[in-house]
């Protein structure tokens, strides 16, 4: 399987040339790199080509890497049902710089592309709709970034005054923990029943 998948990279990057960067084979899978602004024809090739025939669009995701100058991976995965084959396709982009909609190749994208911005903030151009689609109107920040604070910016509640949702600045209802293990909490001085067998600290092997 392997070596069909490698056969099957070559075969890519020898027709695509330059705008294919690399590709690999790991665990039964194959991963195709390209830049940002080639992947339309890329994913086009993909999908028209005898060899490849990737016809269904199966996910559109992204990967944070805080940090890197091109933070993002954006990661597209497509089906051959014929061929019975999957690729993996991955660019890379920062916070400010879109890629190109995939939505004239593979309709499917539609929403896998808002879910990308939606939850990462990449940017994609060329989508006719590039509205959030699993968070509210209004939701401050993009969840999945690895900078995301745990909490959130804003909790929502009822209020019964105003008969309707409102949004507040999350409050902590008691400040983060630590523990330095002197605490009494963090254990007893005597035993517990129960615990008769175990060694003391410090003793036995």
């Amino acid at each position: 399987m392997d070596e069909m998948l490698g056969r099957l990279g070559q075969t890519i990057k020898n027709a695509l040339g330059a705008l294919v960067t690399g590709y690999e084979v790991v665990c039964g899978e194959l991963t195709v790199t390209a830049r940002a602004a080639d992947i339309v024809k890329v994913a086009t090739f993909l999908r028209d080509d005898a060899a490849c025939q990737f016809i269904c669009i199966i996910d559109v995701t992204a990967v944070d890497w805080l940090g890197r100058e091109q933070r993002f991976d954006v990661v597209y995965h497509l089906l051959s049902p014929r061929l019975n084959q999957r690729i993996r396709v991955k660019v890379t982009t920062d916070e400010v710089t879109p890629v190109p909609s995939l939505i004239d190749v593979f309709r499917g994208a539609d929403w896998y592309e808002r879910e990308t911005f939606d939850l990462y903030g990449v940017l994609f151009t060329g989508h006719p709709d590039m509205r959030r689609i699993l968070t509210d109107y209004g939701f401050e920040g993009h969840p999945l970034r690895k900078d995301f604070p745990l909490t959130g910016f804003v909790e929502l509640s009822y209020d019964d005054e105003q008969k309707r949702v409102v949004y507040d600045k999350v409050q902590l209802a008691q400040e983060f923990r630590t523990f330095d293990f002197l605490s009494p909490w963090e254990g007893t001085d005597y035993v517990l029943p129960g615990d008769e067998k175990a060694k003391p600290e410090g003793k036995g092997s």
